[in-house]
């Protein structure tokens, strides 16, 4: 694996009410993610405690890859609905791999 790897997790939980809302929103972008250059890995989680609460978990060869992705129109549509769909504000962490 690439030094340069970044992992990213991003977190959030749908407003009451909104759970399949966000559910789908999320979904859309699996597909046209996955596809993007340097996208090795885009899954998304679903609490089995908590219906509603997302994570996703992201794998991405390098930051340009990250912003590349960050800059696309599917996730320019999905940062629009946020607002109406997500409880506060989502959580979103960066990492490398060190081992």
């Amino acid at each position: 694996m690439s030094e340069t790897l970044l992992t990213v997790v991003a977190e959030m939980s749908a407003q009451p009410g909104k759970e399949e809302a966000l559910r789908q929103a999320l979904m859309a972008c699996i597909e046209p993610t996955r596809a993007e250059e340097g996208c090795v890995q885009y899954d998304l989680h679903e609490s089995t405690v908590q219906p509603g609460h997302f994570v996703f978990y992201e794998n991405w060869t390098s930051a340009e890859a990250l912003a590349r992705h960050l800059a696309t129109p599917h996730l320019a549509q999905l940062k629009c609905l946020v607002p109406q769909l997500v409880e506060g504000e989502p959580r979103i962490l960066t990492f490398r791999r060190i081992a």
